[in-house]
């Protein structure tokens, strides 16, 4: 799961299903209006300040996909030597990608930063 930092949206990974969800986060912790993100699941995922959702890709090509949450699209891959378990943006300008793998731990400069951690 992942949240975004205002607090108003969760995303769902069901890797065994094949599908991310979204929902909107009421005030008092609810969930409602489920949302179809993409047609795939993912061990871990993380958001960048732009809304896109990062998620690790074990398959071949291992490697963290990036996808539009607004469209659900496919808009980049990251390869990673290995199966990439999860991941989180973080370093002074939180523009560094760090990756945990089965059996690595990866970094990787980015020209985008990770997403404001909530309150």
């Amino acid at each position: 799961i992942a949240g975004t930092g205002d607090g108003k949206t969760l995303y769902v990974s069901d890797i065994s299903g094949g599908q991310t969800w979204a929902f909107d986060i009421q005030p008092d912790g609810s969930l409602t209006n489920k949302k179809l993100v993409c047609s795939f699941g993912s061990d871990g995922m993380t958001l960048d300040d732009h809304g896109n959702l990062y998620m690790s890709v074990g398959s071949r090509p291992s490697g963290v996909t990036v996808v539009d949450t607004k469209t659900g699209k496919q808009i980049g891959f990251i390869p990673v030597p290995e199966g990439p378990a999860n991941m989180c943006f973080a370093g002074k300008d939180r523009q560094t990608l760090y990756i945990t793998a089965r059996t690595g731990f990866y970094s990787i400069p980015t020209l985008v930063k990770g997403a404001c951690p909530g309150k």
